[in-house]
């Protein structure tokens, strides 16, 4: 349908909160279409609604991630909770669609169980470890208006907001809010 602009940091748009979706209608299909060819056009891995500005709860993990088959449709989360976590914390590389060109080690658990809607307004659960498990707890931090750089140290934090300088300076413009 449509490429959607990435709301990158420190936009504000990324730490409002997020609104439960209530009804599973035609405006949200589309947003579901839009958020899935925004993910695959910036190379994403998952993508939340909040991250082009929408601030309703939904995420979605490519498919490939979710399932491991390269041609599987990605996983659509509606109204999404973490219901579990576990296994232990490691340290993983991440990136992110808001944080451009910026990947840091970030320790989270080794596992997570999402409970959440598909579009068919159906519950369902998935669970994962290793990179889903990353993915999940990622996507899902952004409807908390939980950041990639709040997960780090103040050394990161710094190279965080020095790589993003030099990023808003190669678009030729400048950020929404001071760095």
């Amino acid at each position: 349908m449509a490429v959607l602009d990435i709301v990158t940091f420190p936009d504000p748009r990324l730490r409002q909160p997020t609104v439960e979706v209530r009804d599973i209608d035609d405006g949200i299909r589309a947003l579901v279409r839009d958020l899935t060819d925004t993910m695959y056009a910036h190379d994403g891995a998952g993508i939340a609604a909040i991250q082009v500005g929408r601030p309703e709860r939904i995420f979605l993990i490519d498919g490939r991630v979710a399932t491991g088959d390269p041609k599987a449709d990605p996983v659509v989360f509606i109204n999404p909770a973490v219901v579990e976590t576990g296994g232990g914390v490691a340290g993983g590389e991440e990136g992110c669609l808001s944080f451009p060109g910026v990947f840091v080690d970030v320790r989270r658990p080794r596992r997570a169980k999402v409970r959440a809607l598909n579009l068919a307004g159906e519950a369902f659960e998935i669970e994962g470890d290793g990179l889903l498990g990353r993915a999940l707890q990622h996507e899902y931090d952004h409807l908390e208006g939980r950041l990639l750089i709040d997960m780090v140290g103040l050394v990161k934090k710094e190279m965080i907001r020095r790589r993003l300088k030099r990023w808003y300076a190669e678009q030729g413009r400048a950020p929404v809010a001071a760095l």
